[in-house]
This record gives C-alpha cells, sequence and structure tokens, in this order.
C-alpha cells in the first residue's frame, strides 16, 4: 500500500511511500469482576472509552503504533466488565516531511489499526457473556487536529508566561 500525497509533502523530491509491514495486538486483559452476579443486574449500563495512541521508532523510516481501547461498563458504582485492548502495527513511512509524517502517525496509522481494536473488544465482551458491542467509527483526523490546538494554546502559555529580562550591558 503506499500513499500519494501533494509535492510539498515530500522531503527533497523523494518519492513518499507507507506501507503496513504487521499488525499484531499487543496487550488485551478483559475482567468481569462481579460475575457471576452481575448478569442479573438491572439498570441502565453506562459506557466509558478511552483512547490512547503511543508511537515509537524502531528504525529508520519504521514505526511501531499502538492503539490503546479501554471500554468500562458500569451500573450504577458496579463494574459490569472491562475491556482492553491495546492494537499495534508496524507501518513503513518514508519520504515525508515531518509534518506530514507526524500526522501520517497521528490519523492515518491508528485509522488503519481501529477496526482490528474494535473487532478485538466486541469479541471480548461476547465471549465475556455480555451482548456484542460494537464501537463506533473514530474520527482521527478531528481528535489529531484537536491534539495540535491544545499544543498549540500550550506553546502559547508558555510563551506568554516567560518573559526575558535584560539587565544591563556591557560598556
Amino acid at each position: 500500500m503506499s500513499a500519494n500525497l501533494t509535492e510539498g509533502a515530500v522531503q527533497d523530491g523523494a518519492q513518499a511511500a507507507f506501507n503496513v509491514q504487521k499488525i499484531y495486538v499487543k496487550d488485551v486483559s478483559f475482567e468481569a469482576p462481579n460475575a457471576p452476579l452481575v448478569f442479573n443486574e438491572q439498570g441502565q449500563p453506562e459506557l466509558n472509552m478511552n483512547l490512547n495512541q503511543k508511537v515509537g521508532k524502531l528504525a529508520d523510516d519504521v514505526y511501531e503504533v499502538v492503539l490503546g481501547v479501554t471500554l468500562t461498563c458500569t451500573i450504577g458504582e458496579k463494574t459490569i466488565y472491562l475491556a482492553e485492548v491495546a492494537q499495534a502495527g508496524i507501518f513503513g513511512l518514508s519520504g515525508f516531511d515531518e509534518p506530514t509524517l507526524d500526522a501520517m502517525l497521528g490519523i492515518h496509522c491508528p485509522t488503519v489499526l481501529f477496526p482490528y481494536a474494535r473487532q478485538a473488544v466486541s469479541d471480548l465482551i461476547s465471549q465475556g457473556g455480555f451482548p456484542p458491542f460494537y464501537l463506533q467509527p473514530i474520527n482521527f483526523e478531528g481528535i489529531y487536529a484537536e491534539g495540535l490546538r491544545r499544543r498549540a494554546e500550550q506553546v502559547a502559555a508558555a510563551s506568554e508566561g516567560s518573559t526575558v529580562v535584560s539587565e544591563g550591558g556591557n560598556a
């Protein structure tokens, strides 16, 4: 699989290339701490999802991206189940300028990994004896844009908070 992007995204006229080298489950966990009594619980379940992403450089132009999905289901104060999946992939990315490389790692790679993570979470929940749950699609581009906005705000706040005071000069 290869990605063709605009000329501005390519470094020094090199051909930009993107490829998936491997997709795998790095870590998986399922807990139903109150089973079997929880199967008789009455009430409206509340679901809380947490997403996280880690990127590591393995070699020149080779990156590991890990998409973490944690889904917690509760009724009142009681935990019904907790499903955690760390879906990982090894990706080859070459010929991209720094901002485009950052965007590929923050948007495109997790988009590739998400269907695998969604299936793993769904399977865990079903195998735990609960009705299937299907995670809705995630807009990784929107999440990435929000992260960029937050980083820009932090940089702006840090630069406003630090003032340079110059004392005396050489005579």
